[in-house]
C-alpha cells in the first residue's frame, strides 16, 4: 500500500460488514489508506459507497468486522476509545442542526467539550468561548444564542469550533457543506483551510462532489461499493484519472468554461446501474458497468497496483500493461 511516511492515521485492511434480513451488506471491504498530520484526504464516493460507514468505524461508532486502525503509531481498533483518543479525533456532521442540542445556548455547547477534557481552567472558559467564535468569525454576541436562531452556515460554524475547542490533531468532515447554499459552503470550505493552516489538523473531507475535492483535498480517494477504486495527488487525479469508475465520475462534473471542459477526460459512460450492496458482483464490483471489462474482471477482485509513490490503482487494467512492462524490459535485457 502507498503511503505517507509520517501518517497520523492507517488504516489497513477495514472490514465492516452487516447482517439484514435480505443478507449480509459489505459496507466497507477491505479498506486501506492513510492520512499525514496537516493533510486533507478526500474520501470521496456516491452514496452507498461504504465513505461514511469507513468514517464512523475510523471514529469509533462502529466496530470493524475485521482489519485494524492505527493512530499515531498505537492500534485502536478492537479497543476501548480513551478520553485523550476521544479528543484528538473528533467529527464535524453533515447537518449540523441534528448535532446541536436545540435547548443549549452557543455558551452551554462549547462549555461541554471544555470541562470534558480540561482544555482551559474554569476560569478561562468563557475567554476560550470567545476565542473559538473569533477563530470561525461569528460575533461575540452569539455566545447567547440557541441553533434555532441562527442560519445553517452559522451552525455548522459552531459545530467547527466544537470540534476544535479540545485541541485535535484529525477531524472528519462528514458532508459539512452539502446542506449549504453556494455562497455559505465557500466561506465555510475557505475557513477550514484558514483553520488547518493555523493549527496544522488534518482533515477527511467526505463527499460525493468532485467539483468540490478539486480545492480542498491534498490527495484524494475514490470508493465504489465499499472498496477503494483509485487514490492520488488531487492534482494527478484530475489531471489523468485511470479507474475507468473515476473516468466516468470526471467526465460528468460540470464545467463553467471550454478551458475547464478541454481539461477532461472524454464523455465515459458506464453501463447499467449500482449493484445491490447485499447482491454484490464477482469480482471487480464495477465489471458490469465497465466500458472496458476484461475477462479476468468477473472472478478475480484487483489487488493494489502502485503507480508510483503516491498513487494506487484498483484495476486489472494496470496489471496488464505492468505485466507487458516487465516483459518487454525482460527481452531487452536479453
Amino acid at each position: 500500500m502507498v503511503q505517507e511516511k509520517k501518517s497520523l492515521l492507517k488504516v489497513n485492511n477495514l472490514q465492516k460488514y452487516f447482517t439484514t434480513p435480505q443478507g449480509i451488506v459489505k459496507a466497507v471491504d477491505d479498506v486501506s489508506f492513510a492520512v499525514a498530520p496537516g493533510e486533507t484526504l478526500g474520501l470521496v464516493g456516491e452514496s452507498g459507497s461504504g465513505k461514511t460507514t469507513a468514517a464512523f468505524t475510523i471514529i469509533g461508532a462502529y466496530q470493524p468486522t475485521d482489519g485494524s486502525i492505527y493512530f499515531q503509531n498505537k492500534q485502536i481498533s478492537g479497543k476501548k476509545r480513551s478520553r485523550e483518543l476521544k479528543r484528538n479525533i473528533q467529527i464535524v456532521f453533515q447537518d449540523p442542526g441534528s448535532s446541536l442540542n436545540p435547548r443549549q445556548s452557543v455558551r452551554q455547547i462549547l462549555t461541554m467539550p471544555l470541562k470534558l477534557h480540561n482544555v482551559v481552567p474554569a476560569a478561562e472558559i468563557g475567554n476560550k468561548i470567545q476565542e473559538l467564535l473569533e477563530l470561525v468569525e461569528l460575533p461575540r454576541d452569539f455566545i447567547h444564542k440557541h441553533p434555532l436562531e441562527l442560519g445553517e452556515g452559522e451552525k455548522q460554524s459552531v459545530a467547527i469550533a466544537r470540534a476544535l475547542s479540545v485541541n485535535p490533531s484529525l477531524i472528519v468532515l462528514d458532508e459539512p457543506t452539502s446542506a449549504l447554499d453556494v455562497s455559505m459552503q465557500a466561506k465555510i470550505i475557505k475557513l477550514l483551510g484558514n483553520l488547518q493552516q493555523e493549527f496544522n489538523v488534518a482533515y477527511i473531507f467526505i463527499t460525493h462532489d468532485l467539483s468540490l475535492m478539486r480545492n480542498v483535498a491534498s490527495r484524494v480517494a475514490i470508493m465504489y461499493l465499499g472498496r477503494i477504486c483509485e487514490i492520488a495527488r488531487a492534482a494527478d487525479f484530475f489531471q489523468q484519472p485511470l479507474h475507468p469508475y473515476t473516468r466516468m465520475l470526471i467526465s460528468s462534473v460540470p464545467v463553467v468554461s471550454e478551458e475547464e471542459e478541454a481539461l477532461k477526460p472524454p464523455h465515459y459512460t458506464s453501463q447499467g446501474e449500482i449493484p445491490s450492496p447485499v447482491n454484490m458482483p464477482t469480482g471487480c464490483g464495477f465489471h458490469p458497468r465497465c466500458p472496458e471489462k476484461l475477462d479476468i474482471c468477473d472472478r478475480q477482485i484487483p489487488e493494489s497496483l502502485a503507480i508510483d509513490n503516491n498513487r494506487q490503482v484498483f484495476c486489472h487494467l494496470y496489471r496488464k500493461d505492468q505485466e507487458q512492462k516487465i516483459a518487454d524490459s525482460t527481452l531487452r535485457q536479453e
